[in-house]
């Protein structure tokens, strides 16, 4: 909003704004309401000071709420083939975890090709695991199967309930919830939404946050959550929520009942050579700025880097091993040392952590 303009022109503007935008009667009226006490007070005002106070206001609900995705939703891919290969593309192995996630997808196909289109009533899947396991990567994998847009809430840290839900207008640092900022990001209202780290808010306000998760995941409930600062019902059902933990025993009972727990295996040696070879390292190597030419690894040394300081049961320390092996490389080529580098059993203490 250009604040140069008159007050009156602002107002203005935010009239435009609304009769843009696609949203329910009952709030359009709500909102119009709103905009025509602002242009009241206003007139009535002896100084534009106060007003401007509640133009401030107005237009910051306005902005947001003219952002919901209402009625706004992407086209679902609803095709288990599709899926198979977007989850063998983006995850070694895991046969038991996608077989799980094949399931539920397939449940899910069924209910919207049938004639009432509407989603699954089953439990919200939650990936349960070490950290490096690959718990969001697969997330975001069902997400690109269906052909649906993605966002992450991390949990880890979170101490107040009204992160996730909003703060009211009336609080002086009045703001929408992380789920509603969500939503609005991927403008879509089926889009899939990862609960990152269930098991990492904190002691102080898990009782809290932990009885919100409940209305959010039970479908009798979410058709209609209501965020503090937005004040409107939002229906919820078309979102497919996606959930991670490291472990469940801080997860609430409640919270617990509405998920489908799906254990994540640590990887064996074997498969984390194979992960390394053809996912991480022509990944990592691609995003240094290196060329297949200018650095390769020795089938031989695969052993030595997947365990440079013992036994890990995820791949994020492997990760950030080649992250460094292709830094140095990096380094090495841009210093004119060398024009390309092959790492072996000879020389690969040159290229992992001390």
């Amino acid at each position: 909003m250009d604040v140069s303009l008159p007050l009156e022109a602002q107002i203005e503007k935010l009239e435009e704004k609304v009769k843009e935008a696609v949203l329910p009667p009952d709030l359009l009226e709500k909102i119009n309401e709103e905009i025509s006490l602002l242009r009241a007070s206003l007139k009535g005002s002896s100084s534009s000071g106060g007003a401007f106070v509640d133009f401030e206001s107005v237009a910051n609900y306005v902005n947001w709420i003219t952002s919901i995705p209402f009625n706004k939703e992407t086209n679902d891919i609803l095709d288990l083939d599709v899926a198979k290969k977007v989850l063998d593309k983006n995850h070694h192995g895991l046969d038991n975890v996608k077989n799980v996630i094949l399931e539920y997808l397939s449940s899910l196909i069924l209910n919207m090709k049938s004639e009432n289109g509407e989603a699954a009533r089953a439990p919200i899947l939650c990936l349960v695991g070490l950290v490096g396991t690959g718990k969001t990567t697969l997330a975001y994998s069902i997400a690109e199967a269906m052909g649906r847009k993605f966002e992450r809430i991390p949990f880890g840290g979170m101490g107040d309930a009204s992160d996730l839900r909003g703060k009211s207008r009336a609080s002086p640092d009045a703001s929408p919830g992380i789920l509603m900022k969500s939503i609005i990001k991927t403008q879509s209202e089926n889009c899939v939404i990862l609960l990152d780290e269930l098991d990492r808010v904190t002691e102080e306000g898990r009782k809290d946050i932990m009885g919100v998760l409940v209305e959010l995941l039970d479908p009798e409930q979410n058709k209609s959550y209501l965020d503090h600062y937005i004040d409107y019902p939002f229906d919820l059902s078309k979102i497919l929520f996606v959930a991670t933990a490291n472990n469940t025993t801080s997860i609430a009972t409640a919270v617990l009942d509405r998920l489908q727990i799906i254990p994540m295996p640590s990887y064996s040696d074997e498969e984390k050579i194979v992960i390394a070879k053809d996912f991480l390292f022509p990944k990592v190597r691609r995003e240094t700025g290196l060329k297949d030419t200018q650095l390769s690894i020795s089938e031989d040394v695969w052993p030595g880097i997947i365990r440079p300081l013992g036994f890990d049961s995820g791949i994020r320390s492997l990760q950030r091993t080649i992250e460094g092996i292709c830094r140095k490389s990096a380094m090495l080529i841009v210093e004119k040392k060398a024009q390309s580098i092959q790492v072996t059993n000879e020389n690969i203490k040159e290229f992992l952590p001390a």
